[in-house]
């Protein structure tokens, strides 16, 4: 059979399947699925290298704090349009994920290897970048949806909040950078880690979709 012909009916599963499971129509699928490859690719990316400095926290903290600057001076101090919400957004996102992280390993539900510290480093700066990736990839998903409505755009957030924190876990945990101890886990994964992701992603969503509604302030993910 033709390469190009299995390709087509591959791509056209996978429209499919994204219709049926996301239950959202999108006017490009080529371009929706080029825009979730790149991220996969990314998330790698990132993943591989932090698994591979494991031992290096404080290096791992300077690459990531660094690009942290590198997002604000991007899209806030030479923004023409400056973007508080993504800001606001990563803070409340890295207070939040270091709460759940020291009630995590104070109760010893899951522990990081090869650092001098209970907690490493680059744990806020990496909670804070999570939140800019997501943002970042559901603000890029939007433009292919028919209907911009704000049920469409949760239901994109939602399954971006399970699958690629997640996904990202997997290839950390996989290369030794840390361990959770409850039951029931997919790939090193638990259940109750893709819960607590989902909740913390989306509780963030829910305190800047009310700080947009109640400011009138107009952002492609969260209005």
């Amino acid at each position: 059979m033709n390469v190009k012909i299995i390709f087509v009916r591959k791509i056209k599963f996978m429209i499919f399947v994204i219709q049926n499971i996301l239950m959202i129509q999108i006017t490009n699928y080529r371009g929706f699925l080029l825009e979730i490859l790149k991220a996969i690719i990314k998330l790698c990316i990132a993943g591989f290298l932090i698994g591979f400095l494991k031992s290096y926290d404080a290096i791992i903290a300077i690459i990531l704090f660094l690009k942290i600057l590198h997002v604000i001076y991007k899209n806030i101090i030479i923004a023409e349009t400056k973007n508080w919400i993504l800001l606001i957004g990563m803070i409340v996102t890295g207070f939040g994920g270091m709460v759940g992280e020291n009630w995590g390993v104070g109760n010893n539900y899951w522990k990081y290897h090869e650092v001098s510290k209970e907690l490493p480093l680059w744990l806020p700066f990496a909670w804070m970048l999570a939140f800019y990736f997501l943002y970042s990839i559901e603000s890029r998903l939007i433009a292919f949806l028919t209907n911009k409505t704000i049920s469409n755009k949760l239901i994109i957030a939602f399954w971006l909040s399970l699958l690629v924190p997640a996904f990202g876990e997997v290839i950390t945990i996989n290369l030794g950078v840390w361990t959770y101890y409850w039951p029931y886990q997919i790939f090193g994964v638990p259940l109750y880690a893709f819960i607590c992701l989902v909740f913390v992603h989306m509780l963030v969503y829910g305190i800047l979709s009310f700080i947009c509604k109640k400011w009138k302030i107009k952002d492609i993910v969260f209005t």
